[in-house]
C-alpha cells in the first residue's frame, strides 16, 4: 500500500476505491496464472481508451476553433499513440508498480510499450469509474500539459496545400494560386521561392530545395496567419 500511496502522489489524485487502482496494474498474464481466474486490466483499458479520446479530442476543438477535422484528427492520433502513451507510463514509474505473471516479468514484459500504454489507458477508465468525467479530464490534462506544453499550436500538419485548400473553400469556390516568384543558386543546389494568393491577396511566402517543397511552406504560412 506503501507504493500505491507514492502512486498516487505522483498522480495527484487519491482513490477512494484502491481496488479500481491494482486492478488499473494488473497484466493479463496473470489471468490463468496458478490455474485460477484472476480479473486484469483489458476492460478498464478498453473504457479508459474512449474517455482519452473524448477529452483530448474536446481540448483540440475549444483551442483550435478554426481547424478542420483533418489537422484535429492528426493532432489527436499524434498525441494518443502508443509510444507517446508509454512515455506517459514511464513518467509515472508505472512500470516499477505493474502486477504481472513471472514468465511475463522474466521478459521484459513490464518495460514493453504495448503493455505500458495499455496500463496507462486503464488507469484513466479506474480514475474515470472512481472520481468521475472531471477527476480523469483533470489528470489527464496535466499529463499531458507537462509532454506537450499548452497546446499552443496544432502538430505539423501533413498536407498544408490541402489543409489551406479546404479552409478557404469553405467560404469561396475560387483555389488558393501558387507562384514561383524567384529560384536562387546553380543548378545543383538551386532553392526556390514561392507565394500562395486567394482572391488577389497574398497569404503566405516559403522556400525550398523544390517548387512543391516551396509551396508547401507558403500554405503553412497562410495557415499560420489565417488562425494566428
Amino acid at each position: 500500500m506503501s507504493e500505491l500511496n507514492a502512486l498516487q502522489t505522483r498522480l495527484q489524485y487519491q482513490f477512494q476505491d484502491a481496488g479500481l487502482l491494482r486492478l488499473a496494474l494488473t497484466h493479463p498474464s496473470v489471468a490463468h496464472e496458478k490455474g485460477r481466474v484472476t480479473q486484469h486490466n483489458q476492460r478498464l483499458e478498453f473504457l479508459g481508451d474512449a474517455v482519452l479520446g473524448l477529452v483530448l479530442t474536446r481540448e483540440l476543438y475549444d483551442k483550435f476553433p478554426h481547424a478542420s477535422e483533418g489537422p484535429l484528427t492528426k493532432a489527436r492520433a499524434q498525441m494518443i499513440n502508443s509510444r507517446s502513451l508509454a512515455e506517459q507510463a514511464r513518467r509515472l514509474d508505472l512500470p516499477k508498480h505493474l502486477i504481472m505473471s513471472r514468465g511475463e516479468d522474466a521478459n521484459a514484459g513490464r518495460f514493453r510499450a504495448s503493455a505500458l500504454a495499455d496500463a496507462f489507458e486503464a488507469l484513466v477508465g479506474a480514475i474515470f469509474l472512481d472520481g468521475g468525467l472531471e477527476a480523469a479530464r483533470a489528470f489527464l490534462l496535466r499529463s499531458f500539459h507537462e509532454a506537450f506544453g499548452e497546446l499552443t499550436s496544432i502538430p505539423t500538419l501533413e498536407n498544408p496545400k490541402g489543409e489551406l485548400q479546404e479552409i478557404l473553400q469553405a467560404a469561396s469556390t475560387q483555389p488558393p494560386e501558387y507562384e514561383v516568384v524567384c529560384v536562387r543558386g546553380p543548378e545543383h543546389d538551386r532553392e526556390f521561392e514561392c507565394v500562395v494568393r486567394h482572391g488577389g491577396a497574398q497569404l503566405g511566402q516559403g522556400r525550398g530545395k523544390s517548387k512543391k517543397t516551396a509551396e508547401s511552406q507558403a500554405a503553412l504560412a497562410a495557415l499560420k496567419g489565417l488562425r494566428g
